[in-house]
């Protein structure tokens, strides 16, 4: 394995498509993201305007249905209605952030089709923008992000998001701005920021831990010290991978564990249990999942049919059975801070010496090297952090979506890690990052060798954390989020105990799905 170094890194991975011929037809941005993600998986894509759609090796075609434009898969998505302020029209998000969504789950389903180990995974990737508000019942806020806890704000020099979704992060509020004691949080954060410099006020929070980010002007992609770091052109990749190596010998889906928490990482654990992973969530007795605070249904339907093991992190025999369980999995999923891991001895470089074959996907806020490493990112900062903000004709600033590089990043880590375990290769997958940029102007494919050359316009690969996943053709089964037996000296304590059952149907994800505001979408509730 590599020391992680961006010279190290790459942004593609062989898989089970090495070699195959995928053709794509013409003017939809969703299939041409999706034939993008399949040619760094070793594909040959031929543009051809004999098919509407994406076909692999003269076989069905996906996608023939997609909308053929970004703003009519933005509309379809229902992400459009929480995307602008409470009494104007909604808005359209700039590039093409549905389409990249839909576009990766087109990929996904590619890949699970042509792989005949895995079971199929059918889902419409930009409807999931808008689930987790559907189901919580967010509207548009404007400058306020619909889960109510980023704030758009502007500082004396430029425009920050600033996050405050855990209740610690408001007790940290004082430091960071050296206000009084008992001042209310978010008082003093607006009344703070006005007049003081924006990289200093990122560069203090980021200290401390506090979500807080700068967001570019339009049209500005790259040019920070992280993105010279890790050596970021246009498009921006989806993924980084370091460590590969082929020669690992699968016959069947084996075991996912999922150590992260939230949306991101449990929507790629979702999309890989539908393929036919068997899902093990890891939590720590002492920090378990901030998601559970969140909509129980929106919860119980990301994990559902998965088992659940609680362990100390303090403790060294727990810490043993978790490393003997990562070590027995074909895939590892965190979201972490690389520090974290590294300082309980469970980093990338220790459990994949024990287990070469090891697949481990990385999904952090800004990458795992680089001088932002360490920095924390939620779904509303990372997304701004990435120009995922709406300018209306005043000007004025507003969220697109709802956290949306969770979701984005859900659904490109779970295509990379099939990738790799598809390819028979073991590697370490990084940088499935908060920080994306918005699908713009894809790079033109060479047709003979289906290679990208250099793109004029801006990239969006959605990187980050991530949402959740639709019933596809496999659906989930009703058997809950279980605890796991065997791995572990206790049972969960009662906070972590089964949730109810998804349900089962069609589309298990909503208990009933709602007449739309648009023809095609599932969401009603904005």
């Amino acid at each position: 394995m590599t020391s992680g170094a961006a010279a190290h890194e790459r942004p593609s991975t062989g898989s089970a498509l090495q070699g195959a011929v995928v053709r794509h037809g013409p003017g939809c941005p969703s299939v041409e993201h999706a034939a993008w993600l399949l040619s760094l998986m070793g594909a040959a894509v031929v543009p051809t305007g004999s098919i509407v759609g994406l076909q692999l090796d003269d076989g069905e075609t996906l996608g023939a249905g997609a909308a053929r434009d970004a703003a009519s898969d933005w509309a379809r998505s229902g992400a459009m209605w929480l995307t602008g302020t409470p009494d104007g029209p909604p808005l359209v998000a700039p590039g093409a952030p549905a389409s990249a969504a839909r576009g990766a789950s087109l990929a996904i389903e590619a890949l699970t089709a042509a792989d005949a180990r895995l079971a199929t995974v059918a889902v419409d990737g930009a409807k999931l923008l808008g689930e987790r508000a559907a189901i919580a019942g967010l509207s548009r806020r404007g400058s306020v992000s619909p889960g109510g806890s980023c704030r758009l704000l502007r500082a004396a020099d430029a425009l920050l998001a600033v996050n405050l979704p855990r209740p610690s992060d408001l007790d940290l509020v004082e430091p960071w701005l050296q206000v009084s004691a008992g001042v209310d949080p978010w008082a003093a954060v607006v009344a703070s920021c006005a007049d003081r410099s924006a990289a200093d006020l990122v560069a203090r929070a980021q200290m401390i831990g506090l979500p807080v980010a700068l967001v570019p002007e339009p049209g500005v992609i790259g040019g920070d010290d992280q993105s010279r770091a890790r050596n970021q052109g246009t498009p921006v990749e989806p993924w980084r991978v370091s460590g590969e190596h082929a020669g690992a010998q699968r016959s069947v889906p084996g075991t996912v564990v999922d150590l992260s928490s939230m949306w991101a990482g449990p929507l790629c654990a979702n999309l890989l249990g539908l393929a036919g992973f068997r899902v093990i969530k890891v939590e720590s007795l002492a920090r378990p999942d901030g998601a559970r605070s969140g909509p129980r249904a929106f919860y119980d339907l990301l994990h559902a049919g998965h088992h659940s093991v609680a362990l100390d992190f303090t403790d060294g025999d727990d810490l043993a059975r978790l490393r003997a369980l990562m070590g027995d999995a074909d895939v590892v999923i965190e979201s972490s801070r690389p520090r974290a891991l590294d300082q309980l001895g469970l980093g990338p470089d220790v459990v994949r010496g024990d287990s070469p074959s090891l697949v481990w996907v990385s999904i952090t806020g800004y990458g795992r090297s680089g001088p932002w490493s360490d920095r924390v990112a939620f779904g509303d900062d990372a997304a701004a952090a990435a120009g995922l903000v709406v300018r209306s004709t005043d000007g004025a600033a507003h969220f697109c979506g709802d956290a949306m590089a969770d979701p984005l990043a859900g659904l490109h880590a779970a295509l990379a890690a099939l990738a790799a375990w598809s390819g028979g290769r073991s590697a370490v997958l990084r940088r499935i990052a908060a920080r994306r940029r918005r699908l713009g102007a894809r790079p033109q494919r060479d047709a003979r060798r289906g290679s990208p050359r250099a793109s004029r316009g801006p990239g969006f690969l959605g990187d980050r954390r991530c949402g959740w996943v639709g019933a596809g053709r496999r659906t989930v089964g009703p058997s809950g989020h279980r605890p796991l037996r065997g791995h572990g000296r206790r049972q969960p304590p009662a906070r972590l105990t089964s949730p109810r059952p998804a349900r089962c149907d069609r589309h298990p994800r909503l208990a009933e799905p709602p007449v739309s505001h648009i023809p095609g979408s599932r969401h009603s509730r904005f």
